[in-house]
């Protein structure tokens, strides 16, 4: 069964009548005579009901007519959509960042300019975007470190300050800034290895020749009963 199978069952059964559909189909009458009982052996049963010249579509046709318009409107449907995508630039990206708040405007602006684009995002730690990255899974990637290797290329596009909060009565409280080294004994509440402020963390001391003292990570579970 083919598409042409299709396209002439169809135009036979709307005109019930042979000549007519040919005409329509700007083919020989033997063409589509030909086309429709081949189709009716690969399908195993008339879909026609045939009195001298006259034909009339019987309920097995009406049946399977139903789902040819269906498929028929479809494929339309498709041929429009590759074609109009062609002349818009239907493209797709994936992009992958630690925090999707990041996008959020760029994405709006770039959703505006090309409605028809295919926006994948995903979510995930440096480590992940390296691994996914390589793999060519993703297109690029927003990170807060550079992810270096053989084979990529990191582009700075902003900086942003960090901040260090502590607590009330610190003695780093009222500071304007620290230095790295004012922090060597201290412990932090800080996310897991390969989220972004924990690299960021090691990143710093390491530049330093220091390490980091024993980081403290947040729980999810609330604090023991009495």
């Amino acid at each position: 069964m083919d598409l042409l199978q299709l396209r002439y069952f169809r135009a036979v059964a709307r005109f019930e009548h042979i000549s007519r559909a040919a005409e329509e189909l700007h083919v020989a009458q033997s063409s589509v005579s030909r086309t429709i009982a081949r189709l009716e052996a690969e399908l195993g049963t008339d879909l026609f009901d045939r009195q001298g010249r006259r034909i009339r579509l019987n309920q097995y046709g009406a049946l399977f007519l139903r789902y040819v318009e269906r498929a028929l409107s479809e494929l339309d449907d498709a041929w429009r959509a590759v074609a109009d995508a062609r002349e818009r630039g239907l493209g797709r990206v994936t992009v992958i960042a630690e925090t999707l708040l990041t996008l959020a405007r760029a994405l709006g602006s770039f959703r505006a300019a090309h409605p028809a684009a295919d926006v994948r995002l995903y979510q995930s730690n440096a480590v992940e975007m390296e691994r996914r990255l390589r793999a060519r899974e993703v297109d690029f990637c927003l990170a807060s470190q550079p992810l270096t290797g053989t084979g990529l290329e990191c582009v700075e596009l902003a900086r942003e300050e960090v901040l260090l909060a502590v607590p009330y009565g610190h003695r780093l409280a009222g500071r304007r800034s620290v230095r790295v080294a004012d922090l060597a004994h201290e412990s932090f509440v800080v996310s897991r290895p390969g989220n972004w402020p924990r690299a960021l963390l090691d990143r710093l001391f390491a530049a330093e020749g220091l390490t980091c003292r024993s980081p403290v990570r947040p729980t999810s579970r609330g604090p023991a009963g009495s």
